[in-house]
């Protein structure tokens, strides 16, 4: 593990250490003991992209481990003007020990990556979201106890979280259904890897039209919202095309009694989700997106002593 690009980089045992880091690192920060192997390092943080629990979390998380993280706004940095992400990630591999880096397209995380020396975790791009799949995982995980044979339900788009979603169902043995409309399936190529992993570990992914059927005896649904970053332009069209794919009360009926309600957030509330599934009892959105904190805390533990 030298980076984290995506979920399907991971082996399953990978993964398996990160959880339980998580949970180790989660139950210091709770009882209030300091727990300090990144003293010293530092994190750097180039996000393209708009930024609250992915930047607030790393930036606060790396504090708690002893580090300190600095920001590298586009606008500050030669690269703003020309300057290539080769020589800038050869130059910032002599000043920091990690960078983590939300942008557009997968393959600028991919190029980062293969010119720095130090590394490099994908805080968001439009093909994936590692880090929201590990905190998601591991959140089933405090809230059910043994994961594998669980059944987990998104519904919407076939975009960057549900791509790292199958990616780690595959990887540790929960059965996933995505339900999306035509046209708004996730990517071929990604599922296809994804089926691969899950033949050998007993998962099952299945891609379908009617969020009725995917929820029957859900153990888990899950959502986003209907137009990502970079995808404005498309939401009123888009409201249309998902209206029969939110996540409600008549929806959580059909999943188990004790069926999980997630969301990555930002939510539109009242539109991919009911305000009253968001904040009901089934809810465990806040706590999901509290332990991003302790995830990511893990991922920097292992790769920033490990460098």
């Amino acid at each position: 593990m030298n980076d984290l690009l995506t979920i399907h980089d991971l082996t399953t045992e990978e993964i398996e250490d990160i959880l339980t880091l998580s949970a180790e690192l989660k139950e210091k920060q709770k009882n209030r003991q300091m727990d300090c192997p990144l003293i010293g390092r530092t994190l750097g943080m180039f996000f393209e992209k708009p930024s609250t629990r992915t930047r607030v979390s790393f930036e606060v998380g790396v504090y708690q481990l002893g580090g300190q993280a600095i920001a590298l706004p586009v606008s500050d940095l030669q690269i703003g003007r020309g300057e290539t992400i080769a020589d800038t990630a050869k130059v910032l591999s002599r000043y920091i020990d990690a960078i983590v880096i939300r942008t557009f397209e997968h393959k600028i995380v991919e190029e980062w990556a293969e010119h720095s020396a130090i590394p490099v975790i994908n805080g968001l791009t439009d093909l994936h979201h590692p880090c929201q799949a590990l905190a998601d995982v591991f959140t089933i995980k405090e809230k059910k106890g043994n994961i594998k044979g669980l059944k987990l339900i998104y519904i919407g788009d076939g975009n960057n979280v549900a791509h790292s979603l199958i990616e780690i169902c595959a990887k540790t043995g929960i059965d996933i259904s995505l339900a999306c409309p035509k046209g708004y399936e996730p990517d071929k190529k990604i599922v296809k890897s994804a089926i691969e992993d899950a033949n050998k570990h007993g998962s099952k992914i299945e891609i379908l039209s009617n969020p009725q059927n995917a929820a029957m005896d859900a153990d888990v649904l899950y959502t986003d919202v209907w137009a990502s970053m970079g995808q404005e332009k498309e939401h009123k069209k888009r409201l249309k095309i998902f209206k029969d794919y939110q996540l409600n009360k008549k929806l959580l009926k059909v999943a188990k009694p004790d069926a999980l309600v997630m969301h990555c957030l930002p939510a539109h509330r009242g539109e991919e989700i009911t305000e009253d599934v968001l904040e009901g009892t089934n809810s465990v959105i806040f706590d999901q997106a509290e332990n991003r904190l302790h995830t990511q805390k893990a991922v920097m533990v292992r790769l920033m002593t490990a460098s």
